[in-house]
């Protein structure tokens, strides 16, 4: 029988649990992009909708970090989970699912997300007396009906909808031309590979790839698509991420490998990016070799982190994973409450950690508490997570057993995970 027709492995759905270390990872993901919006008001040069009066240069190091490893990263376990998902529900259930929770609310709640943010951009002119952000393309010219209606930071909503497409389709193909069996076992092959110490290496290539076709590194990474019209400079590094992501988990012995070698990952991690902010700062280095320190940086960052929180964190921790849970929610909604807070506190004469520290609480507590009281527990949440939770007022209380097809939490290309060494049949 086909792999595409074949009912998902039960006994593998029943012995699956809960990866807690990757499930607080992509929700860490996700709650990095928060932070990286807050800071970026105090970078000096910077096109934002508020700009501050008083910028720093401090911020730009954990600026470029962040954004050195966090799609990446994302992108990763989205070809995890989404190579687990499709093993147990097949191409078709895998494809409706990801259209649901990716692709339609990046639609829907484009209004409130992105749309509210030029009337924000009006209200900071107003109150402030600011002069208004620069159209994205108005150097350029063009484009300005893709641009009115930008994706902005919802833009990896779109991205990860394309990338999911073209992994079904080069998929669909291997499986006609090679045959079920021989995909599955080369993937897994490839997953032992990416996993082994030299593998890193391979894993950065696309990522490279994609430095070099934006030719630009003044990002310190991979510029967002300014539409949602596919860019090779994007879409190219995040299906390679996504592949890997795919291929570790076809490998039984990929995320054990990762969690015993966590250490130099990360020491190589330090290194490469600390020798990319030189770089950047003053060494005059060719294009190619300054864009393989970033992506050889991005890529042990994700794999170290892979590796840390595989090995660290295998029990659950209830305010983990309630946060890991809101992450989703929080990511889609935040900008608006950020943009605002922002605006509110740009004047003050307070010292940046005390304006960017009273932005992220306030901004973070009513997404929480939003999340809490109209998503955890309502159909919006059963959207967005894959289960509603009953309510229970006390937010950290326990959550009660994975659902049989260990569908408990989807969102953006997450679901509960099966624990390593445990394979489903996914390529």
């Amino acid at each position: 029988m086909s792999q595409d027709t074949v009912a998902p492995d039960s006994s593998t759905a029943d012995t699956s649990v809960r990866l807690h270390g990757l499930d607080a990872l992509r929700g860490g993901a996700l709650l990095l992009g928060i932070v990286l919006h807050a800071l970026l008001p105090f970078l000096p040069g910077m096109p934002w909708v508020v700009t501050d009066p008083t910028p720093t240069f401090a911020v730009a190091v954990p600026i470029f970090v962040i954004h050195l490893f966090r799609m990446v990263l994302f992108m990763a376990l989205a070809g995890y989970f989404g190579a687990m998902v499709l093993g147990r529900r097949g191409p078709w259930r895998y494809l409706k699912d990801r259209v649901t929770r990716i692709l339609l609310p990046a639609v829907v709640f484009w209004p409130v997300s992105v749309g509210s943010l030029a009337l924000l951009a009006i209200a900071n002119t107003a109150w402030r007396g600011a002069p208004a952000p620069e159209a994205p393309d108005a150097a350029t010219g063009g484009q300005s009906l893709l641009m009115l209606f930008t994706p902005a930071q919802l833009w990896f909503l779109w991205t990860l909808t394309q990338i999911v497409v073209n992994a079904l389709v080069v998929r669909a193909v291997a499986h006609r031309l090679f045959g079920p069996e021989r995909v599955r076992r080369v993937v897994a092959r490839a997953g032992d590979v990416l996993s082994s110490p030299g593998g890193v290496l391979l894993a950065a290539l696309p990522y490279l790839a994609g430095l070099v076709i934006q030719g630009d590194l003044t990002g310190g990474g991979i510029d967002a698509p300014m539409t949602i019209v596919p860019e090779a400079s994007s879409l190219v590094p995040y299906l390679g991420a996504f592949a890997v992501g795919w291929a570790l988990h076809s490998s039984g012995a990929a995320l054990p490998r990762l969690s015993g070698h966590w250490v130099p990952y990360l020491v190589v991690a330090v290194a490469t990016t600390a020798a990319a902010l030189l770089a950047m700062d003053g060494w005059a280095l060719p294009l190619p070799v300054e864009a393989a320190l970033i992506a050889v940086a991005g890529w042990t960052w994700t794999y170290g982190l892979l590796g840390v929180c595989v090995r660290h964190l295998t029990r659950e921790r209830p305010t983990v994973r309630y946060v890991a849970d809101a992450s989703y929610w929080a990511y889609l909604m935040h900008m608006p409450l950020l943009i605002l807070g922002e605006i509110l506190v740009a004047d003050q004469p307070w010292p940046v950690l005390v304006k960017l520290g009273v932005v992220l609480l306030a901004t973070c507590l009513v997404l929480l508490v939003s999340y809490h009281l109209l998503v955890r527990s309502t159909p919006l949440g059963r959207w967005l997570n894959g289960r509603r939770y009953p309510f229970r007022p006390h937010p950290i209380a326990p959550v009660g057993r994975e659902e049989p097809d260990g569908s408990t939490h989807a969102g953006a290309g997450a679901v509960s995970s099966a624990a390593p060494g445990t394979r489903t049949a996914a390529p």
